[in-house]
C-alpha cells in the first residue's frame, strides 16, 4: 500500500470536530491524556491500550488524539471496529506506514479468527516499524476481551495500558457545564442535576441532549430552566 493512498476516504467514518482534548473533562485520567498528547506529537509510548465501559469517553480520546496528530502534520488512520462487518480485515494491511493508528473497540472482533490474525500481524509490523505508533481501545482488559488467539493476547499486552476512571456525578456536571460554556450556553447546577437524575448517565448521551437543548434555546431565545427542559425533552 502506498503511503500516499487516501485510505481514510474510503471509510464511512467522520470524525467530529468538537471532540478534542480541550473539550474532554480529565477527571482522574490526566496521566492518560498527557501520554496521548505526547504520542500525537510522535513522541512517548509507541503502543497504548486503553479500556473502559461503553460510552465512557474512549472514542472521544481517540478522536482528540487523531485531531492533535493531524495538526502536527502526522499521517493518521482511525477505524472503529464496531463497523468491521462491513469491510475486510485486509483494511489493516499497510497501516504501519502511517505515523499514528487508532483502532476503537477492538474487542468487537474477538472470536473472529480472520480479524484476530490481521490484528496480530499488524502489531508485529508496527513493532518492526519504529516510526509508527498505535492506540487501541476496548471495553475491558486484553485478557478479558475474549480473543481466541493466544499470540494476539500476548501482543496486546505490549506497551502501556490505561483504564479510564469513571466520572462522579459532580465531575459529570462539570463536564456538561464545560461543554455548554464552549457553546455559549449556561447550564445552571439545578438543571444539570435534573438531567443527571432523569437521563442515561453516560456523557455521550448527556452531550447529545445538551446539543438538542442548545438548539432549542437559540430558537426560543430562552435560558435553560427545568420547566423549559421538561418541555423540550418531553420529561
Amino acid at each position: 500500500m502506498s503511503s500516499q493512498a487516501p485510505i481514510q476516504l474510503s471509510l464511512p467514518v467522520h470524525l467530529p470536530d468538537d471532540e478534542t482534548f480541550n473539550s474532554y473533562h480529565p477527571a482522574g485520567n490526566q496521566q492518560l491524556i498527557e501520554s496521548l498528547r505526547l504520542l500525537a506529537k510522535g513522541e512517548g509510548e509507541r503502543i497504548t491500550y486503553l479500556w473502559g465501559p461503553a460510552k465512557c469517553g474512549r472514542t472521544h480520546l481517540l478522536h482528540a488524539t487523531i485531531a492533535l496528530a493531524a495538526e502536527a502534520g502526522l499521517k493518521t488512520f482511525y477505524l472503529p471496529l464496531g463497523i468491521h462487518a462491513s469491510m475486510s480485515p485486509a483494511i489493516l494491511e499497510g497501516l504501519e506506514q502511517f505515523d499514528l493508528i487508532c483502532l476503537d473497540d477492538i474487542d468487537e472482533v474477538s472470536c473472529n479468527p480472520k480479524w484476530e490474525v490481521a490484528l496480530f500481524d499488524l502489531y508485529n509490523r508496527v513493532e518492526e516499524q519504529q516510526r509508527c505508533r498505535i492506540v487501541v481501545s476496548a471495553r475491558c482488559s486484553a485478557g478479558q476481551a475474549g480473543f481466541l488467539l493466544p499470540d494476539l493476547v500476548s501482543r496486546l499486552s505490549w506497551g502501556i495500558h490505561y483504564q479510564l476512571h469513571p466520572l462522579s456525578d459532580d465531575e459529570k456536571l462539570q463536564a456538561m457545564q464545560q461543554r455548554s460554556q464552549a457553546r455559549g450556553l449556561e447550564l445552571p447546577d439545578d438543571v444539570g442535576r435534573f438531567l443527571l437524575a432523569r437521563l442515561a448517565r453516560d456523557l455521550r448521551t448527556l452531550f447529545e441532549v445538551l446539543d438538542t437543548l442548545d438548539k432549542a434555546s437559540m430558537v426560543a431565545q430562552r435560558k435553560l430552566t427545568i420547566p423549559f427542559v421538561k418541555k423540550i425533552l418531553h420529561l
